[in-house]
């Protein structure tokens, strides 16, 4: 009866800790959203919004951090239980480190002047949503276990990287053609690369998602070089 008992503990245990990080990462991708479209629309209280989710978002990662150690403590988890409690620990800081870069985002809002005259900007929606749909895509991998679709998130992160350097250049050059603009084109560069950074941490979470379904990590992506 005491095993059975501390068998069942432990299972709510890890619902729980999966719950929690699931909820962490429902607000994140919101963020990841609303952050962008307070910018487009140049909505403050929108943007607004997204700073203040932020906070709770903290709040999860420590209530994660707290019931996982926990677990490592008292359960002493072992093979695939052990892989499961420690992904979800650091997926946890993963998380949050994205809803940092939704709330940086948000509050460029305010700070960028005339959102229509930069070209490059109709660039930086599309970049987001990929880096969005991976975000969401990553967490229903961990939601399923399944490290098919977490191996294939991985392969996503070189089409936000290629809008990234593509970001970058026009930008670049819109400042060079256009030096009253050189500080709003410099905010839209801050944006850009906090997408890009969103996109690094939907490959961690899927790196982690793998490792913690097979025990093995992901192979290394081979590096497409750009044609001679």
């Amino acid at each position: 009866m005491v095993a059975e008992h501390t068998v069942k503990a432990f299972d709510e245990d890890i619902t729980r800790l999966r719950g929690l990080v699931a909820e962490m990462g429902g607000l994140a991708e919101l963020s990841v959203s609303e952050a962008m479209d307070a910018l487009l629309r140049g909505d403050h209280d929108l943007a607004a919004g997204v700073i203040a989710r932020d906070k709770r978002i903290d709040q999860l990662e420590a209530e994660v951090d707290k019931l996982a150690i926990r677990v490592l403590a008292l359960r002493a988890p072992m093979a695939d239980d052990l892989r499961e409690v420690i992904a979800a620990l650091k997926i946890a800081g993963v998380i949050e480190r994205i809803g940092d870069y939704a709330k940086n985002i948000a509050k460029r809002v305010g700070i960028i002047e005339g959102r229509k005259r930069f070209e490059p900007l109709t660039l930086i929606p599309a970049m987001n949503d990929l880096a969005a749909e991976m975000v969401h895509d990553v967490l229903t991998a961990f939601a399923a276990r399944d490290p098919v679709a977490a191996a294939e998130i991985v392969q996503r992160d070189a089409k936000v990287d290629a809008f990234y350097d593509s970001i970058f250049r026009n930008l670049v050059s819109f400042m060079v053609e256009n030096p009253a603009t050189i500080s709003s084109a410099a905010q839209l560069l801050f944006v850009a690369r906090n997408i890009e950074r969103i996109g690094d941490h939907a490959t961690n979470i899927a790196e982690m998602v793998y490792y913690a379904a097979t025990g093995m990590n992901l192979p290394d992506r081979e590096e497409v070089l750009p044609p001679a």
